[in-house]
């Protein structure tokens, strides 16, 4: 059973930096494409980023281009998002995620239907302006 468990969030001011990760456990990490979506109060959750099996691509929404970093760690199953120059627009609820097929090119998460993917619980980031 694919287990995501989330940490890393809290409250920061804008301008501020933040790292969150994900401890992905129940099949070979290496193997799958892994991703961090978003949903803030009174919206659809959205991608944010999905980084390859192997860690070589990465793909960011347009919002986040250039102020965050999706990476992985597969000897220890870790991926993190590091977020800089953080903005309120960014405060949300941070999902980590896996293609429910590990086959799943992480270029096509983003367009997903939320059944086909596993999701954690979510960690809570909270920007003030």
């Amino acid at each position: 059973q694919v287990r995501l468990v989330e940490s890393g969030g809290g409250s920061v001011q804008a301008g501020n930096s933040l790292t969150l990760s994900c401890a992905a456990s129940g099949r070979t990490f290496s193997e799958s494409a892994m991703g961090w979506f978003r949903q803030a109060p009174g919206k659809e959750r959205e991608f944010v980023a999905s980084i390859t099996a192997g860690g070589i691509s990465q793909y960011y929404a347009e919002s986040v281009q250039d102020r965050f970093t999706i990476s992985r760690d597969n000897a220890n199953n870790l991926v993190r998002l590091h977020m800089s120059n953080l903005k309120p627009e960014d405060t949300a609820l941070y999902q980590c995620a896996t293609p429910r097929f590990a086959k799943t090119p992480g270029s096509v998460m983003q367009h997903l239907n939320s059944a086909a993917v596993y999701w954690g619980r979510g960690t809570q980031l909270t920007v003030s302006s």
